[in-house]
């Protein structure tokens, strides 16, 4: 019996921790890029090809489709906006263009929709300050044009990556483990929550009947420099980074950017921030810190 929940995305932190958390429940699909040997036995996405959503949605007749997939560098897409704009947009109509009208759609989405410092509810305007903050909130509204579908909202998730070098958690090991340079914006507050934790949640939100938008929150916002000297303490290595300003930055970057929620339900109630995570949580990535790499 084929699956009908499908994931595209599975090579992004957050799908990656969907993928592994839930197998019995969706199909992770994943770049042809990024090819790390956690995921090779996953499908490739293949949206490249503008005939290839139609024949995979043919053939699974999905229930579900969680869209993870999109470009988030965020420095790259303010070079080449045109390359951000195929991939996070151009894509996206292709798939929305063949999905059937009974599959569920739910896309991921980003606190980078919102720029200036501030707390963010799902009634506030977006106010993006970069180009791929402007691809989310364009794909958005694409989005949200379908009838039953949810847009979900997420700040920065920690958790590791396939190839274990990208996102927070897998970089910062990566560069200090090596003696690598590493820069922290000490001006950046995010809603920071385990990747895992995370992904629970969007599950949950995604089998829920919950549509529009809805933000997925934590219990209090953590700057950059708060997080790092966390982590690097986890990974038993010394604080030793540059800090410079989100002002200073070559590329828009976030300053104070905090998700919160118009809603009370339980699908609402604020994750754990990693700070405030018991011990437990971190020692499955802690521990094979070196030799992962």
């Amino acid at each position: 019996m084929l699956p009908s929940n499908l994931l595209f995305g599975a090579t992004s932190i957050l799908g990656f921790s969907i993928a592994k958390l839930f197998p019995d429940t969706v199909l992770p699909f994943v770049t042809r890029a990024n090819r790390a040997k956690t995921i090779r036995q996953w499908p490739v996405l293949n949206l490249e090809d503008p005939a290839w959503p139609k024949a995979i949605f043919e053939k699974y007749q999905p229930d579900l489709l969680i869209q993870c997939h999109a470009v988030c560098d965020v420095p790259r897409c303010e070079i080449a906006p045109q390359w951000a704009r195929e991939i996070n947009i151009v894509y996206l109509q292709r798939v929305l263009d063949a999905l059937p009208k009974q599959t569920r759609l739910v896309y991921v989405s980003s606190d980078h929709v919102f720029g200036g410092d501030g707390i963010y509810d799902e009634q506030s305007s977006p106010c993006p300050i970069s180009v791929y903050g402007r691809t989310r909130v364009e794909a958005e509204d694409l989005i949200l044009n379908r009838a039953g579908s949810l847009v979900i909202r997420v700040g920065l998730p920690i958790g590791p990556s396939p190839n274990g070098r990208t996102g927070h958690w897998d970089w910062l090991r990566y560069r200090t483990a090596r003696n690598l340079p590493v820069t922290i914006v000490y001006d950046e507050y995010r809603s920071v929550v385990w990747a895992d934790d995370l992904a629970a949640r969007v599950m949950r939100l995604a089998l829920s009947t919950a549509t529009g938008v809805r933000h997925v929150t934590a219990t209090r916002a953590v700057s950059r420099v708060e997080l790092a000297d966390y982590l690097l303490d986890l990974f038993g290595e010394n604080a030793n980074y540059k800090s410079e300003s989100h002002r200073d930055r070559s590329a828009p970057h976030l300053g104070r950017v905090e998700l919160a929620s118009i809603y009370n339900d339980d699908m609402a109630r604020p994750l754990t921030s990693v700070l405030d995570s018991p011990a437990q949580y971190c020692a499955e990535f802690a521990a094979p810190a070196r030799s992962s790499m």
